[in-house]
Order: C-alpha cells, then sequence, then structure tokens
C-alpha cells in the first residue's frame, strides 16, 4: 500500500494528491526558473516600495495559504529594519479597521491557489478603499483565477504565477503551498537572489531523496495504534506546525484529533493533550539558541511517563537528538548548506504530507476527496462578503 510509486495510490482514490506531493522537488526548480525569469521586474517592484517611510508588508490568505505568511514572515523579520506581518484575510476581512491603516503605506502579499475565495477578492477591494497607498502582489497558482484576472495592467499589483500543476486538483493544498512559500522567500530577498538559489538546489536534491527513500521512515509510525497527532515548532516551524495539523486533519476528515502550538506554548495547557495514544512532531530549529528551547521540550516529553510516540526533524544529524527521540528524521548526514528556515520547513513539510497521506488511506478516506458530502470544499463556498462604509 505505502509503495514508492505514485501509482500504488490510484486504486486508492489518491492519485491525484499522491502526484502532487511526490513532484514538487520538480515544480520547486520550476518555481525557481519562474523567479529568475521576472527577476529585475520583481526587484524594481519590491524596492520601490520598500524604500517608502514606515511601509508595513502583510502576508495574507485563508487557511494553508495563512500559514505560508507564518513562515515567511518570520524567516524574513530576521534582520530588517521594517516589519512583515502575516494576518489571515479571514480575520482582516471581518474587522478591516483593527488591521488597515489609511495614512500608512502598505504592501499586501496575497496568496491563493485558485485566486478565487471570496476572502481574497474582498481583501483587495477593502484594502484599496481603506489605505490611501496601498500596492499588491498577488502569488496565485490558476492563470484563470479572478486575482490573474484583476492584476492585468495594474500598475500596482505585481503578479506572480506558480507553475501550472502546482495548482492542485486533490482537495488539499501541498505542491501549491511549497511553491507559493519558495517564491514568496526569493522575491523578498531577491538581492541575494545567486545565494538562495544555491540553497534551492539543494533543497531540490534533498527533497527528491525524501520522497524516493527517506519517507518510509513513517511506515513505523503508521503501525501504532495513535488517534492523537501534535506538531511543535517555533518561528516559522510554528507556521509548518499549523499547516501540518491542518493537512492531517483534512485527509482523515477529522478523525484523527490534529494539534500544533509553539515550543514553549505547548506546556501552557494544550500539554493536556497526551495520552498513550498520540504522537508528537517536533520541527527542530536551524538556529543553535532556538533549538535549545526545542532540546529542552524533547528532553521533557520523551521522559515523560506514558506511552506516546515523540518524533523529531531536524535539518542535519544530532547525536543529542537520537538519544531523546524515539523515531528521528534527519534530512542530512552531511552539514547542509541551508540556513533559512523558511526553505527548511518546506522539507519538513514533505514528511507532514506524506504522513497524512498514509493516515487518510488508514482511515479509510479518500485523499482527493476526503469530504464528499460537500461539508469542506476544495474551494470555499458560503461565505457572503458584506459591503463596508
Amino acid at each position: 500500500m505505502f509503495g514508492s510509486s505514485v501509482h500504488d495510490w490510484k486504486e486508492l482514490k489518491g492519485i491525484n494528491t499522491a502526484t502532487e506531493i511526490f513532484r514538487q522537488p520538480e515544480l520547486w526548480l520550476e518555481t525557481l526558473k519562474i523567479v529568475e525569469f521576472q527577476r529585475e521586474k520583481i526587484d524594481k517592484f519590491i524596492t520601490e516600495n520598500l524604500i517608502k517611510e514606515n511601509i508595513r508588508v502583510i502576508f495574507t490568505g485563508a487557511g494553508t495559504s495563512a500559514y505560508i505568511g507564518d513562515i515567511v514572515s518570520s524567516q524574513l523579520n530576521k534582520g530588517k529594519t521594517y516589519i512583515f506581518e502575516s494576518i489571515p484575510s479571514t480575520d482582516i476581512v471581518v474587522n478591516p479597521e483593527t488591521y488597515f491603516k489609511k495614512n500608512i503605506p502598505t504592501l499586501m502579499v496575497s496568496f491563493a491557489r485558485s485566486g478565487n475565495s471570496p476572502e481574497s477578492i474582498a481583501i483587495y477591494d477593502l484594502a484599496n478603499k481603506l489605505i490611501d497607498d496601498v500596492s499588491h502582489v498577488f502569488i496565485t497558482c490558476n492563470k484563470d483565477g479572478k486575482l490573474a484576472e484583476i492584476a492585468q495592467n495594474k500598475e500596482n499589483v505585481l503578479l506572480l504565477m506558480m507553475p501550472e500543476e502546482s495548482n492542485d486538483k486533490g482537495f488539499a493544498m501541498t505542491s501549491s503551498f511549497s511553491c507559493m512559500t519558495l517564491a514568496a522567500l526569493l522575491a523578498f530577498n531577491i538581492k541575494a537572489f545567486e545565494e538562495k538559489k544555491k540553497q534551492v538546489m539543494e533543497m531540490v536534491e534533498i527533497g527528491d531523496d525524501v520522497l524516493k527513500n527517506q519517507y518510509s521512515k513513517l511506515n513505523e509510525l503508521i503501525d501504532y495504534d495513535f488517534e492523537r497527532v501534535v506538531y511543535l515548532g517555533s518561528g516559522s516551524f510554528y507556521g509548518l506546525s499549523k499547516e501540518s495539523s491542518l493537512k492531517l486533519l483534512e485527509l482523515t476528515r477529522g478523525q484523527i484529533t490534529s494539534l500544533s502550538e509553539t515550543i514553549l506554548g505547548f506546556r501552557h495547557g494544550p500539554k493536556s493533550i497526551l495520552n498513550d495514544k498520540t504522537l508528537v512532531f517536533i520541527f527542530l530549529s536551524l538556529d543553535e539558541y532556538s533549538r535549545k528551547y526545542d532540546l529542552d521540550l524533547l528532553n521533557e516529553i520523551y521522559h515523560d511517563l506514558g506511552d506516546h510516540k515523540v518524533i523529531a526533524i531536524s535539518n542535519n544529524y544530532l547525536k543529542e537528538v537520537e538519544e531523546l527521540s524515539d523515531h528521528y528524521i534527519y534530512l542530512s548526514k552531511e552539514k547542509s548548506n541551508i540556513n533559512d528556515n523558511g526553505f527548511a520547513a518546506l522539507l519538513y513539510a514533505l514528511f507532514a504530507q506524506v504522513l497524512a497521506l498514509k493516515v487518510s488511506i488508514k482511515t479509510k478516506i479518500e485523499p482527493d476527496n476526503p469530504s464528499p458530502s460537500g461539508l469542506v470544499n476544495r474551494v470555499v463556498k458560503g461565505v457572503n462578503i458584506y459591503e463596508y462604509n
């Protein structure tokens, strides 16, 4: 059932989701080329906005697209003189005056797989209405979506179209998630593009290895009788934790309880979720200082009483981590040159995506259509957008 071929998933009605997970390294290369081809245009547009006094940069989206903003903003805020913010479109639409400031120049960066969700369009309209000086970056996977249509011939809109195949046919966002995340990390580091390009090339190589060889490390986890899965991380990895938790929840139709939390926040109540049928994933930071807190919690959970299992995921092999985890997954035995938590998050995400796919099959849910009743839809339905005066 859990072979290395994507076609093994066809009869299990998960061919689209499996294909979209396993082809991501290939699409990362395409995304890299897309950004490189538009390098001068991106540099000009973003530079002209970032030189504005007191500029706000807001990353926005709904669901998985909102978590992209969490991952990207946390990484970009390191060492910058201005602040990148991540605010879900689902929050802004309901309370626009809470988040939009009329006299503060703002660059809105919208992530959208389809570009057709009601909130995506509403954010554009509300920002134009409520902010005197606003520009937009649309990062989307659907060339026929409404955002792509809006962007045509607009001087204050930069459109970054992702590879066509990243417009996932499956229910859950997988390749769309990783391609849009990568595009944003590259676009807002465009002046360091050559350095980032080298890391992306290594990321592609490691990603290929994960999806051809390493993901089999998850098979033993599938055999456990678990009912709960917890994902923990800090900084960019907290955004990844939220996305990992959502992926499992979506693809199992809620039959497996999932939770995400920060490394330090877990002790403040959420740790109550632990029982003998819980898997706990800890995404270890690339930052040496932050990792001290990761290791403290890893040590604590590993030695807590009970039959829960703790799984650590790190970039490079660390002996102390192996001694403090029931299962240890590391991307590279040799020291990796990847020093960007955002890039590492995309590699860690591969394990979370494959796990969700496998557990979906284990719980007898169809990965490509986990909610056949229409309770939840690929493109959200039922949202009324009200005129704001």
